[in-house]
Parts: C-alpha cells; structure tokens; sequence
C-alpha cells in the first residue's frame, strides 16, 4: 500500500510538473518569436523608408549598401520588390524551401499590410522565418522589403531557457518526491504496526501491541483502541484459559480419590448387576481424570509461556518411537521407521516434536486394529524446515470428516466407543502452531490416515 500510495503521489506530482512548465515553456518560445519580429520589423521599417524615398542611382546605391551591411551583420537576406515582383535590390543568401512564405508575406506587403505573426521559434526550428514590410503608405505602395531572418540566436535562447524550466522542474519534481516519501512514511507507519500487531496476534502472540506514535491523530487513537482491544482480548482469554487449567488441576485430586475408593470397593462387591454397574463408574470415573488431564495440557500450550528453541527432530523421532515399540508390540501393531533423516534440526516449543509424536501413536494404538502397520518417517520439507509424518493402515476416517479431526472433542462417529477425551490431535495441532508450524490429516491408501506436521526452521 505505501508503494502504491507513493505511486499515485509522484504520478499526480508529475502530472501537475508537467502542465506547469508546458505551458510556461510555450509561453516563452512565443514572447521571443514576438521580440524577433519587433526587433527585425523595425529594420524592414527603415529599409522601406530608404526605398520609399529612392529617386536617383545615389538613393538606390544608399539603400544596396545598408542591406548589404545588414545582411553580412546578420546573415539575413534582403530583398526590395516593385508592385510588380521585380527585385529592385537584393543582399544577402536567397534561401531555399521558403519561396511559399516569401511569397505569401509578399502579397500582403504589397496591400499596405506588415507581417505581424512569426512562426513560433522553438529549439528545433524554424531555422529561417520570413517578414514583409509594405514601401509607402495605404493607396502609395510601391513595393515591399522581404526579410529572410535565421532563428539561430533566437533558437539557443529558447533552449537554453527551456533547460532552465526542464531543470527547475526537476528539482522541484525531487524535493517534492522526498516530501511525499516523508508524507507516505508518516502515514503509513502506523498502519504498517497495526498489520504486525494484528499478525503477531493471528500467531497466537498475546502481548503483540502497536508501538508506533506517528502518524495522523485518527491513526493514532485508532492505535489507542486497538491496543486497548487487544489488551482486553488477551486478559479476557488468559483469565479463560486460568479457569479451565485451575479447574482441571482442583478437581483431579478429588477425582483421584474417588478412583482410589471405586477400586478399594471393588473387592467387596458380590458378582452382579452392581459389579458390573461399579465397572462402569470407575471407567467413566477414569475417563473424566484423562479428560481432565487433557484439558489442562491444552490450557499450558496455550498459555504460551515457553519460548520456542532450536531441538534436534530427528533424535527426538527416534527416542519416541523406542519408547512406543514395546506398546505397540503388546497391541499386536507394526511400528516401523520409514526414514528418519539425520541432523533435522527446528525451531518449536520444548519437546514439541516429542509431545506431538506422543498423542499421534497413540491415536495409532487406539484406532489401528491389530495387525496393523504405523510407519514414522521424518525429512527435509520442501519449503524448508522438517516434515514428521505418521502413517497407518487402520480404517481410517472418512474425507468429509477430516477437518473435524483436529477440532477438540472431535471424534468419528464409529470411533465414539474408544477409550480417550477427543484432545489428542487438538493439543498436537495447537502445538505446532504456537511453535509456527503446522498439522495437516489426510487419507491413506488404500486405507488409513496420514497425519504431517511441519515444523520451521531454526
């Protein structure tokens, strides 16, 4: 936006540049095509005087040498007709390709008309202008004076007056440009902190605040009230996410000691109907303590305290899958290593890579059937940064509701009779994105689900 906006600034800058010297140019091309013509008019005036006052050979003699020396002075050519077109006196070079001005400016000369309009004079022509004086007055004309005058002098006076304005403009034109960076830049600032401070919170990034004080008095309590949002977001989300984690930490103790007092019952209970019936509490009642468990890891990752750290992806795949063969052996599962590159180093919170691969296992142990097979593999991404992707062969979800997976508490329907709280995937997918990666689900094939994390680089 600031580039455009600066754009559409130096356009109209040079647009108005341009029709302030335009005009002023022309206008001093056509004040010295004027101060030619009044400055040679009132030579052709007294060499009409001195024809129109020729009686004798001296008189004619008199007005050749003043052409004469008027032409070798300015390299002009002189020439004195009769009412017929005969040349009484010539001086000076005839040029060429102006018999067409000559004679026009002849015939009015010859009706008691002076030349009062020259061609006007700009730095490339015309290089010689004609003008005509009548000899006599009114119903006395008796010929005319034709003058063809070069433009050089006049030509270079009108460039180098023109250089002057192209110059000027110039320098008006760059101090003008640098006060509209200036302007731009002031404007701009805030806007520009605003959109970071509205990404940094899009990132997850809470303390994000919009630091610049420039700009206009709108821009700056726009900044004031965006803070002031912002501020109140963060308080009303930290005060949310206090609530969830002081209530999942309060009520696992109790719950723990009722678990603790289902099982010292157990014992006790006859065989039955209410065996049974306490089986099914203490599954509901253990269910609840890893619901609260959940809700508690899902409310520290969203806190975002840790900073993300640089970690090595690749020992921190090999140790979690160690740890897991045994589970998945005892599960009759396949866990294999598909390729794991070495030397895979990100940027993510402490352990992401770790805690992240923990809750997609286990969802492999919990969905897969026995018999199946979950490959690890982790490489290079091809935007850079490290790929960790998990596949399984189990029934995988349908494509419809794969979205669904990452949501919390999300679960397949024909999955709603496994043991879990529905946060796994929620609190993996919420990790990778506080440490700036990401989590994506897809379908296997033939069958099964593929489940990518991409974290950045260091």
């Amino acid at each position: 936006m600031r580039r455009r906006l600066l754009a559409v600034l130096m356009v109209l800058m040079g647009a108005a540049a341009l029709l302030l010297c335009v005009p002023l140019a022309d206008a001093y091309a056509r004040g010295r095509t004027e101060h030619l013509l009044l400055q040679r008019r009132s030579e052709a005036v007294r060499f009409a005087d001195l024809a129109d006052r020729m009686r004798t050979d001296a008189d004619r003699a008199e007005l050749s040498a003043e052409i004469g020396r008027y032409a070798q002075l300015y390299g002009a050519g002189v020439v004195v007709v009769d009412t017929a077109g005969t040349t009484v006196a010539r001086a000076g070079p005839e040029p060429s390709g102006l018999a067409e001005a000559a004679g026009g400016a002849r015939r009015r000369a010859l009706t008691g008309s002076s030349t009062d309009r020259l061609p006007v004079v700009r730095p490339w022509g015309p290089r010689t202008v004609v003008l005509a004086e009548p000899v006599g007055r009114d119903e006395r004309v008796s010929g005319a004076v034709l003058m063809a005058v070069p433009t050089a002098a006049a030509r270079s006076d009108v460039a180098l007056r023109w250089s002057l304005i192209a110059a000027g403009a110039v320098a008006a034109f760059a101090a003008a440009a640098l006060v509209a960076a200036g302007i731009t830049r002031w404007l701009m600032r805030p806007v520009l902190d605003l959109d970071r401070a509205v990404e940094g919170l899009t990132a997850g990034s809470l303390q994000t605040r919009a630091g610049s004080g420039s700009g206009p008095p709108e821009l700056r309590r726009l900044r004031q009230h965006f803070n002031t949002m912002a501020q109140a977001m963060a308080d009303s989300m930290a005060r949310q996410r206090d609530f969830v984690a002081d209530a999942s930490h309060q009520l696992r103790n109790p719950l723990a000691t009722l678990v603790l007092q289902l099982e010292n019952v157990e014992p006790h209970i006859a065989p039955g109907p209410g065996r049974t019936d306490h089986s099914r509490a203490l599954d509901e009642a253990e269910r609840l303590e890893e619901l609260l468990d959940g809700l508690l890891a899902l409310a520290r990752v969203e806190s975002g305290t840790p900073e993300p750290r640089e970690q090595d992806a690749s020992r921190a795949v090999r140790e979690r899958m160690a740890a897991w063969a045994p589970v998945f052996g005892h599960a009759g599962l396949e866990l294999a290593d598909a390729g794991v590159t070495d030397g895979l180093r990100v940027r993510a919170l402490p352990d992401a890579v770790g805690r992240i691969l923990d809750s997609l296992l286990d969802n492999a142990v919990k969905f897969v059937p026995p018999g199946g097979r979950v490959e690890v593999s982790a490489a290079p991404g091809t935007a850079g940064g490290a790929v960790l992707r998990v596949c399984d062969d189990g029934p995988g979800v349908p494509a419809d509701q794969l979205p669904q997976l990452v949501r919390r508490f999300a679960r397949s329907p024909g999955h709603q009779n496994v043991r879990g709280s529905g946060l796994g995937l929620a609190i993996a997918d919420e990790i990778a994105r506080v440490s700036g990666g990401r989590l994506g689900v897809r379908g296997n094939v033939p069958h099964g689900l593929v489940v990518e994390l991409w974290l950045p680089s260091p």
